[in-house]
């Protein structure tokens, strides 16, 4: 494959994996959380470990690295909605 296309690629796992550290910032900041949906935030988790999983399937540790990590802040999100809900 490309270097351009590797740096592409990773450019773009940096920043979906953490543009969610706002979010849990928000959460923790505010001590609230009722504005995040349940359903789409535990649908997105479910959509993420499914990258994992293809990640396992093709070998890419790129994938698997990026969405176990955004399975974590997904997961603490979630975490922070059920404590401050």
């Amino acid at each position: 494959m490309f270097p351009s296309i590797e740096l592409v690629g990773s450019v773009a796992a940096t920043m979906t994996t953490f543009a969610w550290l706002p979010q849990i910032s928000k959460i923790l900041r505010d001590r609230q959380a009722t504005d995040i949906s349940w359903a789409t935030t535990g649908a997105l988790a479910a959509g993420v470990v499914l990258w994992v999983v293809y990640g396992v399937f093709i070998g890419s540790w790129p994938v698997i690295l990026s969405n176990v990590v955004t399975f974590l802040f997904i997961a603490t999100i979630l975490g922070l909605k059920w404590r401050y809900g």
